[in-house]
């Protein structure tokens, strides 16, 4: 029962309401028209119905605009239309992180008794996915070498379902024939997926050359700087869409609409960046590839890298991540050491931001990076001056501890 100052309260605001009610159902209105040229962050977990007809609990937007927060807020939704049109796809998930898009496409395409082929080059956190979950599955996993284009064939199973690409490789940087291999995969009925982060959707068209599934880490160059975690899984089809889709609500991938504000706005710079990094990593690239210290510069652009006429052939441009083999007697300690002296080029995994990085990789569980033992160091250029960044590098290759 209200007290007498709810009551006056009440009067006072022309309402029979009780103040508290009114703190969550308000009666005024805010005025219609406002227009900005930013994405509004649209949050909210319940959605609410028009009618009790109208409540529906459906992951497919074409049958209910909006259902319940998890499957995506307007915020989300314009983030995955405009990955979708960056890629030239039929639609496009958002996932909370690169690494949980790798796994909505294994779980979507693979089932018990089936047989993946993955390119020994693959991203680590995929390839331990695959022998540590869906080996225990029992689902055959498979490694090949990853320049083998229609060579693929041989290695087909009639119980193959999915192959995947990834081109550059990761850490090794070759560059895959993914039209070859796309060809002999769709002759025997499997699904191609390619994870496509390292061109940032910009630099290589996926579906243009055969690809069914096309994956990215927008943390990397969507977000563009080091703060956010995202993923994007985009498709050919409305039939890969469905089956993607029904995976995508079991499994819960819940994303913030805060982060893809972000990622909507990283969009906004993608090109601006990526042109200014792709100069700056090729002039940083050039340099290495002319001291005595270096053996050999792993960049897609250069024809030092393993597949550069295929990336000659099939990409717009470059990025900033590669890696660079150094000569022997070098190891991983002095590499480590080498690191250590270096003040512009930060420490650390990931990569697409404004910040120049540097790690030496873990190389023992990639059978293709075993020819180059323990002298092999990824970077990845950033934004700062190309001039400093080689200074940089200049002075800790000839500093001694």
């Amino acid at each position: 029962m209200a007290n007498q100052e709810d009551v006056n309260n009440s009067n006072q605001l022309g309402s029979t309401t009780n103040w508290s009610t009114r703190l969550i159902h308000p009666s005024g209105e805010t005025p219609k028209g406002f227009r900005s040229l930013v994405t509004p962050v649209f949050r909210g977990s319940t959605t609410v119905f028009q009618h009790a007809a109208d409540t529906k609990d459906t992951w497919n937007h074409d049958e209910a605009p909006y259902t319940y927060g998890s499957y995506g807020t307007p915020t989300t939704l314009e983030l995955a239309m405009r990955i979708a049109e960056l890629e030239d796809a039929h639609r496009t998930f958002i996932t909370p992180g690169g690494q949980s898009a790798l796994t909505l496409v294994y779980f979507a395409f693979l089932s018990a008794g089936d047989h993946v082929l993955i390119p020994e080059s693959v991203y680590g956190p995929s390839r331990a996915f695959a022998n540590d979950i869906l080996r225990k599955l029992n689902i055959d996993v498979e490694y090949y070498e990853p320049l083998a284009g229609d060579r693929i064939v041989s290695r087909m199973k009639t119980n193959t379902r999915l192959v995947w690409c990834e081109s550059p490789g990761s850490i090794t940087m070759e560059v895959q024939d993914v039209a070859a291999i796309a060809e002999a995969a769709h002759t025997h009925g499997a699904i191609v997926a390619l994870d496509n982060t390292w061109a940032a959707g910009v630099f290589f068209k996926p579906f243009a050359h055969g690809v069914d599934v096309s994956v990215q880490a927008l943390t990397k160059y969507v977000g563009g700087h080091s703060d956010l975690l995202l993923g994007s899984v985009s498709v050919r089809d409305e039939s890969l869409y469905r089956r993607l889709g029904e995976t995508h609500q079991h499994l819960g991938m819940v994303v913030s609409p805060d982060d893809c504000s972000l990622a909507l706005r990283g969009l906004q710079t993608l090109h601006v960046r990526l042109r200014t990094i792709e100069q700056s990593a090729l002039r940083v690239a050039g340099w290495l590839a002319q001291q005595p210290e270096i053996e050999r510069v792993l960049h897609p652009a250069l024809a030092s890298c393993p597949g550069h006429a295929t990336w000659q052939r099939d990409f717009t441009g470059s990025t900033g991540l590669f890696s660079v083999v150094f000569r022997p007697p070098f190891n991983k300690a002095q590499l480590q050491s080498f690191i250590d002296r270096l003040s512009l080029f930060r420490i650390g995994y990931s990569w697409g931001g404004v910040a120049s990085l540097v790690v030496t990789p873990d190389l023992t569980v990639a059978p293709n990076a075993k020819v180059y033992g323990d002298r092999l160091v990824r970077f990845y250029v950033g934004l700062e001056d190309p001039a400093d960044l080689i200074n940089d590098l200049e002075k800790a290759l000839r500093s001694t501890d």
